[in-house]
């Protein structure tokens, strides 16, 4: 099959796609050389569709490793509240762990009111135990929070921290546990963690948060270039020292049940979103995907790592109209840059 790079751009598409992206504020989109030939209009019309959503977005879209057969970015710096995204890194230092010989995947961890959490899909009912593989498979599938304190709690979140800081993630913020974040959002001292029947009285009884979501003390943020950074990174091996434990975690990030709304039929991917509605008392709403898709040529698999992140301000009643935005627009950019590569 012979082969195209994503530097086979038209002249019309290439300038339609500059102003697509620089029309906004100025930024530019980067190296612009991203489509060939019928796909270039689905590119134009899935930015148009992205860069519609309400508030502030950014992304950055790398083809070939590093970008070198193209790329794409919208703002890729800005720092903005990332959510869920963050769990990656939890599992990534879990995964080091166990490869350290320090954590074991097949140890049994407890589920109990000393872990539990709202934002729960697999775990806020249970009680018991469970294997630390079935706690990080509901992190990383279901974006589960007990799984994550759980998860984070066993790695020790400045550990997390160090690694993001030695991979030179220098946007990147996490929480000690999301149970001490919504504490701290509710009017906690910082470091506080209300427990869990103190969380339930905060959202029951209380008129809204007093802390914003986006915070210099608490938060959970970064730029979509750090994500993209980090999948680079950690797909290629730099993050582990064994082929199994990137085996692993290909194999968890591989389970978000995001993948099957943002990423083109039959085509590998690994990846985590993050996305968290307006809260009482707040109108910050926020949806994030990044990840690495595998594109196959002919002549072998093409990387392609992305970052997208949006914050915007309304009522929770109207997160999942956006939602859906977002996941079609990510879809139509990956699917245009997938027939661009084939």
């Amino acid at each position: 099959m012979k082969r195209r790079t994503l530097a086979l751009l038209t002249a019309s598409t290439l300038t339609a796609i500059s102003r697509i992206a620089s029309a906004q504020d100025g930024s530019g989109t980067g190296s612009n050389n991203l489509l060939h030939g019928s796909s270039n209009g689905d590119l134009g019309a899935a930015l148009q569709e992205y860069l519609a959503l309400p508030g502030t977005k950014s992304y950055l879209i790398h083809a070939g490793p590093g970008g070198g057969l193209g790329q794409l970015a919208y703002h890729p710096d800005r720092f903005l509240f990332t959510a869920s995204a963050y769990k990656t890194f939890v599992l990534g230092q879990y995964l080091r762990d166990v490869e350290a010989g320090l954590l074991s995947e097949d140890e049994l961890l407890a589920i109990d009111d000393n872990v539990r959490m709202l934002g729960a899909p697999v775990f806020l009912e249970l009680a018991g135990m469970t294997s630390a593989r079935s706690v990080l498979d509901a992190m990383l599938a279901y974006s589960d929070n007990i799984a994550t304190d759980i998860a984070t709690a066993k790695v020790g979140a400045d550990r997390v921290r160090a690694l993001i800081a030695q991979l030179g993630l220098s946007s990147i913020r996490i929480p000690d546990s999301t149970r001490r974040f919504f504490s701290y959002l509710f009017g906690a001292p910082a470091g506080v963690d209300l427990g869990w029947q103190g969380v339930l009285n905060a959202v029951q009884n209380s008129t809204g948060i007093v802390q914003p979501q986006l915070n210099d003390v608490i938060t959970l943020a970064g730029s979509a270039r750090d994500f993209v950074s980090w999948y680079e990174q950690a797909l290629q091996g730099t993050v582990f020292s064994k082929p199994e434990t990137l085996r692993a975690f290909k194999r968890f990030q591989s389970e978000s049940i995001q993948i099957l709304l943002t990423i083109p039929p039959d085509t590998p991917a690994y990846a985590k979103g993050g996305e968290l509605p307006a809260l009482p008392g707040s109108t910050l709403n926020a949806k994030s995907f990044a990840g690495q898709m595998m594109v196959n040529n002919g002549e072998g698999t093409v990387p392609v790592t992305f970052g997208f992140v949006v914050n915007w301000d309304g009522p929770a009643s109207g997160f999942d109209a956006v939602e859906a935005e977002f996941f079609a627009a990510i879809k139509g950019v990956l699917t245009a840059i997938k027939q661009a590569l084939q």
